[in-house]
């Protein structure tokens, strides 16, 4: 953390002396206008943005658009063919170019418009509520933009803040922090002011930049701001990876590929076919611009307003899933919500209940889905080929062989229940009550369960590996099932193949979990 590594260790007197500041007063304004700017604003570097003329050249190149650009290619070359040898149709293959070219120019700029105007959206979110702290400077409290932090600065925190910078507490009151942002912890942290650990990302009394406070307050000094925090170290590091492709993107760049190429080869396939039964070949170059052509699915109309804001792609999946499901807005208007339990790492499930879509059936749907053992333990019948059947020993079984199963390829596995609620308990008039629920939650019916798998990056490995090699210790911090989390970390080399997690060793020694030696 650079000059600012000891600072966990220091006393509050040590770090007064340090940045020339007091707990009391503060920074004075003028001083505090030289720090900033010796060091900068107290905001993150944006990414490289790509040159708007990059992104429109892209839009008029990229995709079938290439394809379009050699069928107006071909059609110039045999205008200027044809009107060398005094054909009078020269002319024809000469429109059908500017036509050709017409179109991927319109198409570029709308998709280029369509783009700009999600990212300017998009860009606008985060400026509409700037991130004000609360600062004591020349000896009095001031709310002042997050940007004009500097080190220095005595900073005071409570519930529902945002961390403005890395921050040494000096006070505190029954402060915890989100740190899932930095770190994927999911449990909120403890703050205190005293030192709990030499290494500074480990310690009690540091609160990182871009974390949140969700109970309790605390005051502190700032001991990092922009670029030299944690998250600005971290987001350096990221953005020096590149941006990689989306597996959304590289199916469509695939798909795009394999159309090029079956309209090329059926074109040039043609071309040789006509050209072998002695058309001339002008005639052929022509069959050949038509079947490339023919292959671009470029004729649809620009759709010039939607529900989504996104890029072309985002569009063109949402009218896919419109041909599949039907209008989305219908979708959503079906099954009415009424009540919802949000999840969280306590639960590990979440609820809701609806209205159900039969106008004959007045009953309340609930449904719950969440870690697959929390729901398990609220079932008492399980459905099988549309049917209720008692939940017995052997089904539990068989649902605990799939789950390992699942889990053990590395795969985030969700379970699934629900309950119609009787009519006469809760008529449609019911007022559902989430804080005391006043529903049932147990004795439910298990649905089923859905899998998901969210590979690491393809760099993963190979960044372990290095750390690896420069005696660098690598660990995991997930919230997943231990079985999932075991799989991951063997598939980037975390771990190896012979490893045993704490629950590997509980079960060898058919002891409980919590006496395993952790060390």
């Amino acid at each position: 953390m650079g000059k600012s590594k000891d600072d966990h260790k220091l006393s509050t007197s040590e770090l007064e002396e340090k940045y020339g500041t007091s707990i009391t007063t503060g920074l004075f304004s003028a001083r505090a206008a030289e720090i900033l700017a010796r060091d900068g604003p107290n905001s993150l570097t944006p990414p490289k943005a790509t040159p708007e003329i990059v992104k429109f050249l892209k839009q008029l190149v990229g995709g079938f658009s290439i394809l379009l650009w050699i069928g107006a290619t071909f059609s110039w070359i045999s205008f200027g063919i044809q009107l060398a040898q005094g054909t009078e149709s020269a002319f024809d293959n000469l429109y059908l170019g500017i036509v050709l070219a017409l179109v991927v120019i319109l198409t570029g700029i709308f998709a280029y418009y369509q783009e700009a105007k999600s990212t300017n959206i998009m860009a606008s979110f985060s400026k509409m509520i700037p991130q004000q702290a609360l600062v004591i400077r020349d000896a009095q409290k001031k709310e002042l933009p997050a940007e004009q932090l500097v080190v220095g600065d005595i900073v005071e925190i409570k519930g529902g803040d945002r961390i403005p910078a890395d921050i040494r507490l000096i006070s505190t009151q029954g402060c915890k922090v989100d740190n899932s942002s930095l770190t994927g912890e999911s449990e909120p942290q403890a703050r205190s002011c005293d030192f709990t650990h030499d290494n500074p990302l480990e310690t009690r009394n540091i609160a990182f930049y871009s974390t949140t406070c969700v109970e309790g307050t605390a005051t502190g000094i700032v001991i990092n701001t922009g670029d030299r925090t944690i998250i600005g170290r971290i987001a350096s590091l990221a953005s020096g990876v590149g941006n990689e492709k989306t597996p959304i993107a590289i199916e469509i760049e695939h798909f795009v590929y394999l159309v090029a190429g079956v309209a090329i080869s059926v074109g040039v396939l043609f071309f040789i076919i006509s050209v072998s039964l002695r058309y001339k070949i002008l005639d052929s170059i022509i069959f050949l611009i038509g079947i490339i052509v023919a292959n671009v699915p470029e004729g649809l109309l620009a759709t010039v307003t939607r529900v989504v804001v996104g890029d072309a792609s985002e569009t063109a999946l949402l009218k896919f899933a419109e041909v599949i499901l039907g209008d989305v807005m219908n979708v959503r208007a079906q099954n009415r919500k009424v009540a919802e339990i949000p999840f969280n790492s306590t639960n590990k499930f979440q609820l809701s209940i609806h209205e159900t879509d039969d106008p004959n059936d007045k009953r309340f749907l609930l449904v719950m889905k969440g870690a697959p053992e929390r729901i398990l333990e609220r079932c008492s019948t399980i459905m099988i080929n549309g049917k209720e059947e008692p939940l017995d020993s052997e089904k539990a079984e068989a649902f605990q062989t799939a789950y390992m199963e699942l889990g053990g390829m590395g795969e985030r596995v969700l379970g699934f229940c629900h309950l119609y609620l009787p009519e006469n308990e809760f008529p449609d008039t019911y007022t559902f009550d989430t804080d005391s629920m006043n529903f049932p939650t147990s004795n439910l019916c298990f649905v089923g369960l859905l899998s998901m798998i969210d590979p690491p990056r393809s760099t993963v490995p190979d960044a372990v590996s290095k750390c690896r090699s420069a005696g660098i210790k690598v660990i995991m911090v997930t919230g997943d099932h231990p079985i999932t989390a075991k799989a991951i970390a063997k598939s980037v080399g975390i771990i190896s193949a012979t490893s045993e997690t704490v629950e590997d060793i509980a079960k060898r020694l058919n002891i409980p979990v919590e006496q395993v030696n952790r060390r």
